[in-house]
């Protein structure tokens, strides 16, 4: 590849790569889909779906190994979504991307995976639903969309390495993204060995929930700050709504938290009685962190979507658009599906690839320098995916503006007392493989401090609302001037611009918002939400993916940019072909097409089973295995779902919930327990094999097990190196070695208070 072609990428797809695919051709990639003579399956029978994920792609047909091998001689990237994986021996300029269910090694790497048994694996299904009924499946394939976007991180990832040695594989496991994307549900037990229950309608941490309106539901809560309490409770008051909260014992959020039960109801009682609509903009007027309820199909009609240019034509129909707007601001706003082999001429045309010299086995990211200005999760998630992979990641914190997961008892995850900040297994989790300063940024030298640091790095990533970071002094053009190679991502809730920038937005806010939450239930008007911050970790994976993008973006033009990520965008990018559909109502653990398709109760308390059913060969299997051969010439298993469901439930109900998966695997038929945090922690053989979860000993906090790196580089493999930092433990390294500040200099500081 020259210095300024575009990358081409070759897609095997499957329905665990096709959404990198699509992220690719959302930055600007050339994405080749190569199909089998007779063409891809899904364009007869699932057409609107083939046009959602493969829109802007361009069509090969390759009818055996010797046309395919051709076309990725002049490839850069292979996107393989086979079980059994393309041969690319002496192919050694390829980044390999390989994409499974499980992973390529372990004892469950030949296990089938469906979206819903990943999920079931990966943690995902035991956080969502009611704590005394069934575990329930987030809409649109999750799983699959987490493993789609680590591969399209891995892609780049391996790309960049590129420039310093040969290709490499990638081995990108789709139980572990969903592993590593839980929020607290796996670190509450690392950190407290406790495992929560599913949490139904409300958030295990942060006071927020889900709340019913006049007409649908709401998302939303008390806030996160004190601030947020007073101005709900005046909203209450104004409106002769708050009961007996005005009393000073609920002015304490420890109080109020061991009540919550209580608030909420007062809470609810008020917020019943309005439109959705109208009651998500009343509270925005006051700065509170409300939003509507939304179905995919109300997504058009989102002022904030359509100002900012959200949505994609594909083909004279609406769809969803990309996580992001890339390069240098700029949308696709039209794609064109592809004819079966409309580009067969790439086979026949020599493209030249080059690589780097030598074979450096550095991180992918080593050398790049990022500036931290993130808080909570969905930030850090992105600056701890940089960092992962070996980029000198600078949180700057500030005493000023603490971050939560440092300071609040309610977000504290730890043995010991929850007042130590340094000690907090959810900030630690985030945070390892960083540095940190404590800068007071309020002060005009602590602003000078942070523009010195500026000048000196490859990337900032802030988090802030809105206007936060102009009000320092630090827009966009100011960012610019003092350093035009930059790589400025913000990652404020709305975005930038559009008439809802200011609106205050939470993980739960931001899934609401996105059709996520409105999904998520068990059919009409029973919606159940999403109230773990799934949307926090997508956010923070889309612009850890437009970073390294970036990054690519200006070795070849030598520009920086200003991505511009909304986090409502990132989660509505997520929404697969909802919008395509209409998706309006629920359909809870079931699946549009396969059947049968659910979790089903097994022995023990709390126990479950997730089972996909794909094909009628699946079908007599399972049927087989539960005992019922007479069902297998069930013809109509979708019509007879009752007796279906009663006689897998039957089975199950007398068996460890692994056993049962075991006994089904081995048949063919999709099939994994729900696991918890423990589970994966203690019990799961795949992540074990995998060395998934790795051991750091913290200088405050003690040893305690870090989730890894769900990506795999064979070369230039990321990994966990160093525990997160106590607060301001690199001030003065990094400010003598990154901005060249003297000790005359900093002796100033610290007597001044900028720095701590």
């Amino acid at each position: 590849m020259s210095a300024a072609a575009t990358p081409r990428v070759v897609e095997l797809s499957s329905p665990f790569t096709r959404f990198a695919g699509r992220l690719l051709v959302g930055v600007g990639y050339e994405v080749v889909l190569a199909e089998p003579p007779e063409g891809h399956p899904d364009r007869q029978e699932d057409p609107v779906g083939f046009a959602h994920w493969h829109a802007g792609k361009r069509s090969v047909s390759v009818s055996g190994p010797p046309e395919l091998r051709r076309l990725l001689a002049g490839a850069d990237i292979l996107l393989d979504g086979t079980p059994e994986g393309a041969d690319t021996t002496g192919l050694d300029h390829l980044v390999h991307v390989r994409v499974t269910p499980f992973g390529l090694v372990g004892p469950r790497s030949d296990w089938q995976g469906t979206d819903l048994v990943v999920a079931a694996l990966g943690g995902m299904l035991a956080q969502v639903g009611d704590p005394d009924g069934p575990p329930l499946h987030l809409p649109e394939n999750q799983a699959e969309h987490l493993a789609g976007v680590n591969a399209a991180i891995a892609a780049l990832l391996g790309l960049r390495a590129r420039r310093r040695g040969p290709g490499q594989l990638a081995d990108v496991s789709a139980q572990a993204c969903a592993a590593a994307a839980l929020e607290a549900g796996t670190l509450a037990y690392l950190h407290e060995d406790r495992v929560p229950p599913r949490p139904g309608h409300v958030h295990p941490l942060v006071p927020h929930g889900l709340f019913r309106a006049a007409d649908g539901h709401l998302g939303g809560g008390l806030g996160g700050s004190p601030r947020m309490w007073d101005a709900l409770l005046d909203w209450l008051c104004e409106q002769g709504a708050q009961a007996d909260l005005t009393e000073p014992r609920w002015q304490d959020p420890v109080e109020r938290k061991k009540h919550q039960e209580y608030v909420f109801k007062v809470v609810q009682d008020f917020a019943g009685t309005w439109p959705k609509a109208e009651f998500a903009e009343r509270a925005q007027d006051r700065k509170l962190p409300w939003a509507a309820v939304d179905v995919p199909a109300e997504l058009p009609d989102n002022p904030q979507l359509v100002a900012r240019g959200f949505f994609t034509e594909v083909d004279g129909r609406t769809d969803l658009g990309f996580p992001f707007a890339f390069p240098e601001g700029r949308r696709i706003t039209a794609l064109t599906v592809p004819a079966a082999g409309a580009d067969q001429k790439l086979l026949a045309e020599p493209r030249p690839v080059s690589v780097g010299e030598g074979d450096s086995a550095r991180p992918a990211l080593d050398g790049v320098r990022v500036l931290d200005l993130t808080w909570v999760l969905a930030g850090p998630y992105c600056t701890k995916v940089l960092a992962d992979h070996g980029a000198d990641v600078i949180k700057v914190e500030s005493a000023g503006r603490p971050d939560p997961t440092r300071f609040a008892p309610f977000m504290h995850l730890s043995r010991g007392p929850h007042t130590d900040p340094d000690t907090n297994g959810y900030f630690n989790e985030v945070n390892r493989n960083k540095r940190s300063i404590a800068l007071d940024t309020r002060t005009d030298d602590g602003v000078a401090v942070l523009r010195d640091l500026i000048a000196s790095s490859d990337v900032l990533v802030e988090n802030f609302s809105a206007t936060v970071m102009t009000r320092l002094g630090l827009g966009w053009d100011t960012l610019r001037e003092l350093n035009p190679r930059l790589v400025y991502v913000s990652m404020s809730g709305m975005g930038h611009t559009g008439p809802r920038a200011g609106w205050v937005s939470y993980a739960d806010t931001v899934s609401a918002s996105s059709g996520l939450t409105g999904l998520t239930g068990w059919g009409p008007g029973d919606v159940v939400g999403v109230i773990y911050g799934h949307g926090d970790i997508v956010a923070g994976l889309q612009a850890a993916l437009a970073t390294v993008a970036a990054l690519e973006h200006r070795e070849r033009t030598g520009r920086g940019q200003h991505i511009d990520l909304s986090q409502l965008e990132a989660i509505a990018a997520h929404m697969g072909t909802s919008l395509l559909t209409s998706a309006r109502t629920p359909i809870g653990n079931t699946h549009p097409v396969w059947s049968p398709q659910g979790v089903y109760r097994s022995l023990g308390a709390d126990n479950w089973l997730a089972v996909s059913v794909r094909s009628d060969e699946e079908w007599a299997a399972l049927c087989r295995v539960i005992g019922r051969p007479d069902l297998a010439a069930t013809a109509d298993r979708r019509g007879h779902s009752a007796l279906v469901d009663e006689a897998i439930g039957a089975w199950t109900r007398t068996l460890p919930a692994d056993l049962a998966a075991e006994l089904l695997q081995q048949q063919g038929v999709p099939a994994g327990a729900v696991q918890d945090g423990r589970q994966l922690v203690e019990h799961d053989p795949q992540l074990r094999a995998r060395g998934f979860y790795v051991r750091m000993v913290h200088p405050a906090a003690g040893a305690f097990l870090h989730e890894g790196p769900p990506i795999r580089l064979t070369r230039t493999p990321g990994s966990v190196r160093t525990p997160a930092p106590l607060l301001g433990a690199d001030t003065e390294e990094v400010l003598r070695e990154v901005a060249g500040y003297s000790p005359e200099r900093l002796r100033y500081l610290y007597d001044a208070g900028v720095l701590r």
